[in-house]
């Protein structure tokens, strides 16, 4: 972008560009990893019912720190996980980025490492924020390598080192043995290890919020935008030792969680099983469209997330996006070269994908 010479902007902020998504019309909108299934009627009365409620109180502040919220965020990853963690481990947020920027504004005073390519947040908002961004190395298949990723570490010594699991835009899990690993190499040098699980629920690995008994330097993100179908409401967490919960305090703005905002995800996660539901039908048509894919002679990284990164199509990514586009279907393209990401949608939706996909090879 190009600044006016009257606006003191950050010279370190003038060559970024923002975050986002096309958001244009289409009849089939695979781009930005949502989950396509809305919340039933009865779940719809339910939020209702609770927002009415609260609203008698709008002319009071909400509840500074969510703690109905919290607890049940803390029954809900304990069922989960075999874990017994309850308030004090959990910090609640919205969305996930906002997380993630408490983060840098609590402990970003040293490098960031992050391996790439991964969730572009995490570069931007240590950008934002005045914190160094190191890019670390992956397979040239975009896998995580355990070798590579603790060689960064030794040799940059990371106050903040972040990993993705599922990853985005790529798909794939990273192995709990792997964390464990990177996570004593991370201690061992003084840092903390943040393992971002915004896509937890559609992988079956185990999460790594089981490391944070004996590992109180690891920080685990999760959502309820993806799996919980709850992307409008902007609800994300952390799950960590109770004295990161505490530094969240210090860099939190007043009152940062509306009451309309904590009704609603309280009532969603009350709800938790029907929501969760939809997880499985995903994870099914996941391996469907892949298949699909490759009858089309094009190749997909293997996925644990609700999105596919398929590449093997002669047109460049931009051209063959921007074709799509033209029959009505949207998807991403995530910068990488060859590489297009399509989220996983209904029946319907899919099945547009790959018509119009066929159309166009």
């Amino acid at each position: 972008m190009s600044w006016p010479t009257w606006l003191p902007l950050r010279t370190d902020l003038q060559p970024l560009s923002p975050y986002g998504a096309p958001q244009v019309p289409a009849q089939a909108t695979l781009n930005t990893n949502e989950n396509p299934y809305p919340p039933s009627l009865a779940l719809q009365n339910a939020i209702t019912d609770a927002i009415q409620k609260v609203t008698s109180n709008l002319n009071r502040y909400p509840d500074r720190d969510a703690d109905v919220l919290r607890a049940k965020l803390a029954k809900y990853i304990n069922e989960g996980s075999e874990t017994n963690f309850d308030i004090k481990n959990i910090w609640a947020a919205n969305g996930s980025n906002e997380i993630i920027q408490s983060i840098f504004l609590a402990f970003g005073s040293g490098v960031t490492l992050g391996f790439t390519p991964s969730y572009s947040m995490h570069p931007i908002i240590a950008k934002v924020t005045g914190t160094k961004w190191v890019d670390g190395a992956r397979n040239s298949d975009f896998s995580f390598n355990l070798d590579l990723a603790v060689q960064a570490v030794q040799t940059h010594k990371p106050t903040l080192t972040f990993i993705t699991t599922p990853n985005n835009p790529t798909g794939d899990a990273v192995a709990l043995s792997d964390i464990n690993i990177l996570a004593d190499v991370v201690g061992n040098q003084g840092g903390l290890l943040i393992v971002d699980e915004a896509y937890a629920e559609f992988s079956q690995e185990i999460s790594a919020v089981t490391l944070l008994a004996d590992k109180p330097h690891v920080i685990v993100i999760r959502t309820m935008s993806k799996a919980f179908a709850f992307a409008g409401a902007r609800l994300g967490y952390l799950v960590a030792d109770s004295h990161v919960v505490d530094a969240m305090m210090l860099v939190r703005l007043p009152y940062h969680l509306s009451s309309l905002t904590q009704a609603a995800a309280e009532v969603a996660l009350d709800h938790r099983r029907e929501l969760l539901a939809g997880v499985t039908s995903l994870v099914t048509a996941r391996e469907q469209l892949a298949d699909s894919l490759q009858q089309l002679g094009l190749r997909t990284v293997r996925s644990s997330a609700n999105f596919l990164l398929f590449t093997g199509f002669s047109a460049s990514a931009p051209q063959l996006w921007a074709s799509l586009l033209e029959k009505g279907v949207l998807i991403r393209d995530v910068g990488l070269s060859g590489y297009l990401r399509v989220t996983i949608g209904n029946e319907a939706d899919n099945q547009r994908f790959i018509d119009a996909l066929e159309q166009l090879l």
